[in-house]
């Protein structure tokens, strides 16, 4: 499995977020915590935007560190993504994102 790869299958290699702490461009901060507040209808600001990756040592979204319950399950369980979890295919936390995306799943079956 990709190192890249989330917990819920996503791809941070393509996280803006990542993208944006990687090059430290605060230009790019300011446009996803934009974006983000926009989607999620809380204020989001760029100093928030800095994430190493969901499964990288290192910082995190304030979301990603501590809020997201699909990560805070996955680490309680221990197992590398949700595509080692033997209730991948049942879980509501999870759901909505192999549900919208075929790519995490994917991700998530290799």
């Amino acid at each position: 499995m990709k190192k890249f790869i989330a917990f819920c299958g996503l791809d941070c290699e393509t996280c803006e977020a990542r993208l944006a702490t990687i090059n430290n461009d605060d230009k790019q901060r300011k446009k996803v915590a934009e974006l983000w507040s926009e989607l999620n209808g809380v204020e989001i600001t760029p100093d928030m935007i800095n994430c190493s990756g969901c499964r990288i040592e290192g910082v995190k979204t304030p979301y990603c560190d501590s809020l997201c319950p699909i990560r805070q399950c996955a680490l309680e369980r221990q197992v590398e993504t949700c595509g080692s979890c033997g209730e991948l295919e049942k879980c509501e936390k999870v759901g909505m994102i192999i549900g919208n995306n075929p790519d995490a799943l994917q991700n998530l079956r290799v």
